[in-house]
């Protein structure tokens, strides 16, 4: 107010000044009108006129001197002054968490120490004398790719016993375990290319998600009506779909929860729909169906229905490395296409040898299977109402996966507990059960929980001394629910 007024009042002097100027130098009647009402009107204009100056002089930068180079004393003292960001975030506790380290492998069977120099280990006679045959004959392996001078008859022979064992024409060997999902993903699926995935899938498949640089969509974790959802709104709502490559990808048995896909419901949506599908049989090849043949016996699904399936033969066949099997046409493609086949050395031949030698006892002792899925039956059985916790994945899935019943709305804070029941377990009845551990680039939002493989190997009093082990332990650091 106080400023509108001295406005005002300089303004009206301003006015008077030039009023008796005018006055005195132009003795006209007219003139003196027209001042007389510009004196009474004008200076509303005259206080407008200034105001909108004085915000458009606010608005303008402030100055800024010309640019001119730094001088070599100033770029020295900016150098001193800079204090680069860590390459990687510093450690915390977690990440300083060091696991049991098992060390030794001739051990006797159900004893386990805290120290881990004893452990349980199942292994079969065959693959040890399959493995050490194959070292005296071809040694520790090239250390060369595939495609140069990696390639020896031992891995031609065991893609195609492989091939053989799932009844596909052809197959392809990786020497890493992971890389066989996210190297297969990128080489078929690009830029601009669909993927729909399901929102549990291990960390490998996600790496292969993201390399691929493809449009990705997730539906929610084995829910089938979710998948069919977002099929229906992809296929709707982009009309340039049928010109895109679309897939769907999904495990057999997801390492998250221990749960098995549906495989016959996902086969007719992906035939309504148009999608391929990537299925990855990490943990049902040697487990699912009445032979081992994987998630197609389970559910009596011709394996032709799927275009690509991988594994992780380091699971059930007992060895390393990975496989990818399915057509002629889409296995010749990934020798030329998929990374991980033609820049990595090529698996040592003798873990090809041994995993040619667990296809072989698959095929020639059915009972493994029958003992396996006794084995399964009894730990849900030992473990049915433990305290706290719940049994997340299917009754047939060679995964029992435990995760709390109510979680503590923190993921570290559940796996802190998870944690401090595998550490009792171990350090009072020498049973080794561990905590899901992932890694800090996982994107799985899925509960996490205790993960126990159930094997053909283990016994019944194994199962039930594990069973037992964990639910006292649940009960005294959950207390009863």
């Amino acid at each position: 107010m106080e400023v509108s007024t001295m406005m005002s009042s300089t303004v009206q002097n301003l006015m008077n000044v030039t009023f008796d100027w005018l006055n005195s130098t132009l003795d006209v009647p007219s003139v003196r009108a027209v001042v007389f009402g510009f004196n009474i009107r004008g200076h509303l204009f005259i206080e407008v006129f200034l105001l909108v100056v004085i915000l458009f002089l606010l608005s303008q930068k402030s100055y800024k001197p010309p640019k001119r180079p730094l001088t070599n004393k100033e770029i020295d003292e900016l150098c001193d002054e800079w204090v680069p960001e860590p390459l990687i975030p510093s450690l915390n506790k977690e990440l300083l968490y060091e696991p049991p380290a098992l060390e030794s492998l001739d051990c006797l069977p159900g004893q386990v120490s805290t120290k881990m120099s004893k452990c349980y280990n199942a292994f079969h006679k065959k693959l040890l004398e399959s493995c050490t045959a194959s070292l005296d004959k071809y040694g520790v392996g090239s250390c060369g790719p595939r495609g140069f001078y990696g390639t020896i008859d031992v891995h031609l022979d065991c893609e195609a016993r492989i091939a053989k064992f799932l009844g596909t024409p052809e197959s392809i060997l990786y020497s890493y375990g992971l890389s066989t999902m996210f190297s297969a993903i990128p080489a078929f699926s690009k830029k601009g290319d669909i993927i729909v995935a399901d929102e549990g899938v291990h960390w490998g498949i996600q790496n292969g998600l993201y390399l691929s640089r493809s449009t990705v969509v997730y539906f929610k974790h084995n829910d089938i009506n979710s998948l069919r959802q977002t099929l229906e709104k992809i296929t709707t709502e982009n009309k340039r779909v049928k010109k895109l490559r679309r897939y769907i990808v999904i495990e057999a048995v997801y390492q998250n929860s221990g749960q098995i896909a549906p495989l016959d419901e996902i086969i007719k949506l992906k035939e309504k729909y148009r999608f391929r599908i990537l299925l990855d049989e990490s943990n049902s090849i040697g487990v699912l169906g009445s032979s081992g043949r994987g998630l197609t016996e389970h559910y009596g699904v011709p394996i032709e229905k799927i275009d690509l399936v991988t594994a992780d033969m380091g699971r059930a066949l007992a060895t390393e490395g990975g496989f990818c099997t399915g057509s002629t046409r889409v296995i010749d493609h990934q020798r030329l296409s998929s990374s991980g086949y033609v820049f990595s050395a090529s698996l040592p031949p003798y873990l090809a040898s041994a995993a040619i030698s667990a296809l072989d006892i698959l095929e020639k002792d059915p009972k493994l299977i029958k003992k396996l899925k006794n084995n399964i039956a009894v730990l849900w059985k030992g473990l049915s109402g433990i305290s706290g916790l719940t049994i997340a994945g299917s009754q047939e899935s060679p995964i029992v996966y435990l995760k709390l019943k109510k979680s503590t709305g923190s993921m570290q804070e559940d796996r802190r507990l998870l944690e401090a029941i595998a550490e009792r377990v171990l350090k009072e009845d020498s049973v080794f059960v561990v905590a899901s551990k992932r890694s800090t680039l996982d994107k799985c939002r899925l509960p996490v929980g205790i993960r126990l493989y159930v094997s053909a190997g283990h016994s019944e009093s194994d199962l039930r001394k594990a069973s037992e082990s964990l639910k006292r332990v649940a009960k005294q650091v959950l207390g009863g629910s």
